[in-house]
């Protein structure tokens, strides 16, 4: 963190929530819906097993958090919010029981209780939350900023209702995917990002009034590394 703010750099963390906590699970197995012992993901995907919406979760997510916020001086933290599919929650009597305490409508409205919990937590302790687009799912938290990555459609949505966007879609900011001839390139994850399409890319959609387009807070390439073996190979792709 001083390093990056010599350098006029901040780093934001990224705490995923409540899916993508595979790793989380398999060392506090209460936090999941079954409660039953599993193994860290030792692949790549989406797993079905994400965080069930307990106090006990909340009080878990709370106490990283609070760390997370003494290491971390900038405003902003990153709660994920991404591919959490509800199949166990579906499964869940308490979660389906807490959904109808709440005055719910569905899954998607508890993952929106989720995150909105969060921010507000956060906000009290003087940070701000993004997210990714699937936290306009069941209604946006009132101050989150989206990351759009699955088009640009998420961040319009987002802009529209008064929050900030950064655009992110994988079509041209997925820097992990092949900018060539896979025959020619480095290994990567699939794709096709050429480099004319990368700068062609402009994060400000013509749909946006000039006041909706104030919220488009900018862009972001995103470079997963699952299949990224040495610092070389992060250049090049960069």
């Amino acid at each position: 963190v001083a390093y990056a703010k010599e350098r006029y750099v901040d780093v934001i963390p990224e705490i995923e929530m409540p899916g993508h906590a595979v790793a989380a699970i398999a060392a506090y197995p209460q936090l999941s819906c079954v409660n039953e012992q599993v193994e860290v993901g030792k692949k790549w995907g989406v797993e079905d097993n994400i965080m069930c919406p307990t106090e006990y979760t909340f009080d878990f997510l709370q106490n990283v958090l609070d760390e997370v916020i003494t290491l971390f001086p900038y405003q902003y933290i990153h709660i994920g919010g991404d591919e959490a599919p509800k199949v166990y929650w579906q499964n869940s009597a308490f979660v389906q029981n807490r959904i109808k305490e709440l005055g719910l409508k569905d899954n998607h409205e508890m993952q929106s209780y989720f995150i909105k919990r969060i921010e507000k937590y956060l906000n009290a302790k003087g940070k701000q939350i993004i997210g990714w687009d699937e936290i306009l799912d069941g209604g946006l938290a009132p101050n989150a900023t989206v990351m759009s990555w699955q088009g640009i459609e998420g961040g319009i949505k987002a802009a529209q209702l008064g929050n900030k966007a950064i655009m992110t879609p994988t079509s041209t900011n997925y820097f992990d995917y092949y900018q060539g001839n896979p025959e020619t390139e480095p290994l990567a994850f699939g794709g096709d990002t050429r480099l004319h399409n990368v700068y062609a890319f402009n994060p400000i959609p013509k749909s946006l009034t000039s006041e909706q387009a104030q919220n488009i807070w900018g862009t972001q390439a995103n470079l997963w590394t699952e299949y990224i073996l040495d610092f070389p190979h992060v250049q090049h792709m960069i």
